[in-house]
């Protein structure tokens, strides 16, 4: 009897072209049928897990949501008996912290398939690199610089620059998100930066971005902070080739602080086909796979392999190389039970303090009591 498993994952090309490129082998190696559908970014990011998990043996998730689904018991561990050798691999060879970032409770909720966090991206044609975050937003006062503002991404910009002036926001209960003064002066150095990009940013997430700036009439030249897209350094994917490297440094400690991304493949708790399914996962996050079909078939693998693999990055412009300081110190953000909630709530309460020119004190108080709040909501 055939198998087909059904898999969601999110409508990009690095998001999508690579998972068709692994079960076509799949199917070849093993008869199972794997048939994708692909949602947006912003669904990718927002839409209940669970809901997914009923209609989906296979799902991409986003880290932030382990808390979420472990309290709904909407996805199998991968952790199974007899595999431990396997997964032992797949933490060794973790870029930064995308494997542990998976991990909750003691349990391994997805495997690391795509590694992730904000990094700088420029037009190599046109510009150098930005060292420092003071040199960008010289470039910023030229109308030269974009930075996606739309909710999510706000809130990782204002992570990121937190972590990256040595005071990263808390990921637990202990305390505040932030202490008031860091918070503030994060906070202050986005607002900076955001006066001086032009306002359709706030509706505009990387791919955005970075659709515009491959535009060969594109006046920005560079997006300090933005999530890498590995699509966009492959010679021929747009007109004109991005490339991309470690974030401008804002603070004292090089480019540390950013805030983590990336996807892992998870299976449903309702799935029929569970065990093929978990299977297919083990498949995807393997390092012969990851440097391989799934990096020749566009997508970012979250395996070390790929990551140190010359041909890998011969053909993505060093994208791994170029981007790997910044990843291996990337902060991992919260993962609770009513995180995702926070997320989107402190991302509009950014937005509206910066296009609200609010005080910035105003901004992170209610930051830290809407963190507050996550915990005793969930």
């Amino acid at each position: 009897m055939s198998v087909t498993l059904k898999g969601m994952t999110w409508s990009h090309p690095r998001g999508y072209d690579p998972m068709i490129a692994c079960s076509r082998l799949w199917q070849e190696r093993t008869g199972i049928t794997v048939e994708w559908d692909k949602r947006s970014l912003q669904d990718f990011e927002t839409y209940p897990v669970e809901e997914l998990a009923r209609a989906y043996d296979l799902i991409v998730i986003d880290h932030p949501h382990v808390g979420q689904i472990t309290k709904e018991k909407c996805l199998a561990p991968l952790d199974v008996e007899g595999r431990q050798a396997e997964r032992k691999a797949l933490e060794d060879a973790s870029v930064g912290r995308s494997y542990p970032s998976y991990t909750w409770q003691g349990r391994q909720w997805a495997f690391p398939i795509d590694a992730a966090t904000q990094v700088q991206a420029w037009r190599p044609d046109l510009t150098d690199r930005m060292e420092s975050w003071t040199d960008m937003l010289a470039l910023a006062r030229q109308a030269r610089v974009a930075l996606p503002m739309r909710p999510p991404h706000s809130l990782m910009s204002f992570y990121t620059l937190a972590g990256n002036l040595g005071s990263p926001c808390r990921s637990d209960a202990t305390g505040p998100l932030i202490d008031p003064d860091a918070g503030i002066n994060a906070f202050e150095r986005l607002r900076e930066l955001t006066d001086l990009i032009d306002p359709s940013c706030f509706s505009m997430d990387p791919i955005a971005v970075l659709e515009a700036m491959s535009d060969p009439a594109s006046k920005v030249v560079c997006a300090p902070l933005i999530y890498g897209y590995v699509s966009y350094a492959m010679p021929g994917f747009r007109p004109s080739l991005v490339t991309f490297g470690d974030v401008p440094v804002a603070g004292t400690n090089g480019p540390a602080g950013s805030a983590l991304g990336g996807t892992g493949i998870a299976v449903s708790a309702f799935s029929q086909a569970r065990e093929a399914a978990t299977d297919f996962a083990y498949f995807v996050a393997s390092g012969a796979v990851q440097r391989g079909p799934y990096a020749s078939g566009g997508g970012q693998p979250g395996h070390a392999a790929a990551w140190d693999d010359d041909a890998v990055n011969a053909a993505t412009s060093d994208f791994y190389r170029a981007t790997r300081k910044t990843l291996e110190s990337a902060w991992v953000r919260p993962r609770h039970d009513g995180y995702m909630a926070f997320q989107q709530a402190a991302s509009d309460r950014i937005n509206d303090g910066l296009t609200g020119k609010e005080a910035a004190r105003k901004v992170v108080d209610d930051l830290n009591r809407l963190f507050a709040e996550s915990f005793a909501t969930a």
